[in-house]
């Protein structure tokens, strides 16, 4: 009985003295010794130095598995970081307030580093291995590509990534259920030293089947396989299927899109490519307001359907309406057929610039065809011209114009650019015999080039020139001759201000040439400063031809529709200041 009420009173003091708040037991204090390389590591994961608030274990078994934890734990986190032989101890001579050391010792080093395939990746060819994705030269280009090399330091997280690297770089092409079957990290803690082993089963090689799309509800069954740019019988190709998901996600006829394959090697010959839509809203009415100071206050109105007449065609329509130009369009775009896509469309355009008022109205079609970072259009064009320059005479004419253009953007944003080269070409003209009132050739370049300088500068230089082959610019629509001045253009000059004179206005010439130096400094991610160096006219001929210059300097913003450019600019031959605002980059 005795025993019974002992057992009974030693349950019940336990009880209370777990009930008792934190605040009634020794507080513990816990200060750490240790080598800045490991310190940020044990403050941050060790558990004993992140509590706020600690209660010392008054029972000694609970202190002394306290300690035991604490270095378990210290342990571990330093062979993640390559300390195989630390020295850790506790000191708890002073009450309530222990000194935990650490000595992590030397790092381990990697060794020796072994890399193994199997798989039809590991069968060498006849002919030495030279074709790309099998043989022994392709073996040596991924083991060359092996991110821990030997006298490496070893850290836990390299070793994992250097893993995970490699399969990657099998898995992305060809070989889409590669997998790695075995690794092993030696580890020599007298030596400070680990060896590597990892052995990689590529698996069979995957080939391209056909799509199977699931998703399509009110759109054409045929309209994902026009945009595919993928063979069947084709290798797998990771980048290319996340290029058709890109291309096919910025269209405006999918809200999200999910492109893959099952990777069971049973599929290997001819793998099904799963593709998952989500059909946008097809119909999209959209209003803006800006300023820039070529054409003044703007507001304007757009209309999109992109499953016109149910067909997937893409119809874009739009209102705007400038100070100085208003102008309505509409333009259909069929559904790309390989790399090419045609459109067809309409403009009616009206402006008043410098004193020369013209009214046009154009149909037109049009093919364009991209090929990585080079897109090409040859567009075909009827068009009314009516043109009236004050205190000259005025005129009109039919011209029906064919104009071939050759663009590269290699650039590393487009919005942005600080990196690369934008270059363009046009070739395009008309001819007496279909409906203008001369022959006429026209031929333009332009080129920019983005320099970056340090971590956040660029310098930008820029030049275009351009030439209208013909006995003379009468009866040649304006698009076809050459104005310039204005922002991102001669600044310093007022919007196409530099031509040729006719009666009180300025109209088109037919020579071209501008060039331009500029230097950006980004003081915050968001906003720089520029200084700039502009010349260039616009003239009828060769002798009339004189370089008006134009410097000043500028601020920028980085919007989301690229950087705003607010330049305050002087024009050398005027002597005057202007003022000029738009985007910055001219594309």
């Amino acid at each position: 009985m005795g025993v019974r009420k002992g057992f009974v009173s030693l349950l019940l003091g336990a009880a209370l003295q777990a009930a008792l708040p934190a605040s009634a037991q020794q507080a513990l204090d816990v200060a750490l010794e240790a080598p800045d390389e490991v310190r940020p590591l044990l403050e941050r994961h060790v558990r004993l130095l992140r509590s706020d608030e600690l209660a010392l274990p008054e029972a000694a078994p609970d202190r002394s598995a306290m300690v035991r934890r604490t270095r378990r734990e210290v342990e571990q986190l330093l062979a993640t970081e390559g300390y195989f032989s630390p020295v850790i101890g506790i000191d708890r001579s002073e009450a309530g307030r222990w000194l935990l050391k650490v000595e992590p010792g030397p790092r381990a080093r990697v060794e020796q580093v072994s890399i193994a395939f199997e798989g039809e990746v590991a069968l060498a060819r006849e002919d030495g291995g030279q074709q790309e994705q099998g043989g022994a030269v392709y073996l040596d280009a991924l083991r060359a590509r092996w991110s821990l090399p030997a006298g490496a330091p070893f850290r836990q997280a390299d070793w994992d990534a250097a893993k995970q690297a490699l399969l990657d770089a099998i898995a992305a092409r060809r070989y889409a259920a590669a997998r790695i079957v075995a690794s092993r990290a030696e580890v020599d803690p007298e030596a400070a030293s680990v060896r590597l082993s990892i052995t990689l089963d590529s698996g069979p090689a995957f080939y391209l089947g056909k799509l199977e799309v699931s998703g399509l509800q009110e759109l054409p069954a045929d309209l994902v396989q026009r945009y595919s740019r993928l063979k069947a019988g084709a290798p797998y190709d990771r980048e290319e299927l996340l290029a058709f998901q890109t291309g096919l996600q910025n269209t405006p006829h999918f809200a999200s899109v999910i492109v893959d394959i099952d990777r069971d090697p049973a599929l290997a010959a001819a793998v099904p490519v799963r593709v998952q839509v989500a059909e946008a809203r097809p119909r999209y009415i959209g209003f803006g307001a800006g300023v820039s100071s070529n054409t003044g206050f703007r507001v304007e109105a757009t209309y999109r359907d992109a499953n016109l007449l149910r067909r997937g065609w893409e119809l874009s329509t739009g209102l705007r309406l400038e100070q100085r130009r208003q102008s309505a369009y509409a333009d259909v775009f069929l559904p790309p057929s390989g790399r090419h896509r045609d459109s067809f469309g309409a403009l009616v355009d009206r402006s008043d610039l410098e004193g020369l008022r013209i009214e046009s109205q154009a149909v037109g079609v049009a093919r364009t065809t991209v090929r990585g970072d080079i897109e090409t259009q040859l567009a075909l064009r009827l068009q009314h011209e009516r043109m009236r320059p004050d205190g000259a005479q005025a005129s009109s004419q039919n011209t029906l114009t064919v104009n071939w253009t050759w663009i590269q953007r290699a650039v590393d944003d487009l919005l942005d650019p600080t990196h690369g080269h934008v270059l363009e070409f046009q070739l395009g003209g008309g001819a007496a015999v279909a409906l203008a009132d001369r022959d006429f050739v026209r031929v333009y370049g332009r080129a920019v080039r983005y320099q970056p300088v340090g971590e956040r500068d660029v310098f930008i230089l820029r030049g275009e020139a351009g030439v209208t082959l013909a006995d003379s610019r009468e009866g040649i629509p304006q698009d076809f001759l050459f104005r310039t001045g204005g922002a991102q253009s001669v600044r310093g000059y007022a919007y196409q201000s530099l031509g040729v004179s006719e009666g009180e206005a300025t109209v088109g010439g037919r020579y071209l040439g501008t060039m331009s130096a500029e230097y950006v400094r980004w003081f915050r991610p968001q906003w720089g400063a520029a200084v700039f160096v502009d010349a260039g006219d616009a003239a009828d001929t060769r002798e009339d031809f004189d370089l008006h210059a134009g410097y000043g300097v500028g601020a920028r913003w980085r919007s989301p529709a690229g950087p705003l450019a607010i330049d305050l600019a002087w024009g050398h031959e005027e002597r005057k200041l202007r003022l000029h605002f738009g985007v910055a980059i001219a594309f």
